[in-house]
């Protein structure tokens, strides 16, 4: 992680960690911030953002959301130059965040356990993707990797120990719900057929349509003790 910071509102800072490459930025905020800031962050959102926020269950869970939003608007804001509530994100194909008329920088957000991660990309016909968990996160990793892992992949990780196969998965599972979260497609991706190459870094080796490897780069990221978080540019254009 670098020391690399600039002041949100309040008491909370935007953290610039490593990045794999010169046309990636990648921030951390935390998403727990305290009561007297809350004004500042929601005149942030835009009135959409507001009453999404107005949806959520709990509280805590609202808040968070609204924390996350302005971390997102505050870091583009800084690449930008303008103010925080300026910055015109819309809703794109299969509702993937993104600013107004495709402009740059191309951008993705993760958030898990009080944390969030940003991930700015100034790279002309590519798109990002990024996803965080937290290392401990209790999981049915076997049943889940039945489902969602490919056979040569799990082949890899049978050997392992219950809770090394846990962290196996957990990594897998970031690099394909970053890829996702790049294209757009969620939850509907075709995880089963993405194939990944742990042992020669994060390789893609599989994978059908706009999951072709060749299209693909992934990278660890190093979020902080006790975080697993990956990074996947995708070439769309």
């Amino acid at each position: 992680m670098s020391v690399s910071e600039f002041p949100g509102s309040g008491n909370a800072r935007g953290v610039a960690l490593s990045p794999p490459c010169d046309d990636l930025a990648l921030w951390r905020w935390p998403l727990d911030r305290d009561g007297h800031e809350w004004p500042a962050l929601w005149s942030m959102l835009s009135a959409p953002e507001r009453e999404r926020a107005g949806r959520f269950g709990t509280e805590a869970l609202r808040q968070r959301y609204v924390a996350g939003r302005a971390a997102l608007r505050e870091t583009l804001a800084r690449r930008l130059g303008i103010a925080p509530a300026a910055v015109p994100i819309v809703r794109g194909t299969r509702g993937r965040p993104m600013l107004a008329d495709d402009a740059s920088p191309d951008f993705n957000v993760s958030h898990t356990r009080g944390v969030a991660v940003i991930a700015l990309l100034d790279r002309a016909g590519h798109r990002v993707g990024i996803d965080i968990e937290g290392e401990d996160r209790s999981l049915a990793h076997d049943s889940l990797a039945r489902k969602f892992l490919t056979a040569d992949e799990r082949d890899a990780i049978a050997p392992l120990d219950d809770d090394a196969r846990r962290r196996a998965f957990l990594r897998l599972w970031t690099c394909k719900e970053a890829m996702s979260k790049a294209t757009g497609d969620g939850l509907s991706a075709p995880f089963a057929r993405i194939g990944i190459d742990t042992a020669r870094g994060l390789v893609p080796v599989a994978g059908p349509d706009v999951y072709a490897p060749g299209l693909w780069s992934l990278h660890a990221v190093a979020a902080g003790a006790g975080y697993c978080a990956t990074v996947a540019v995708w070439r769309w254009a």
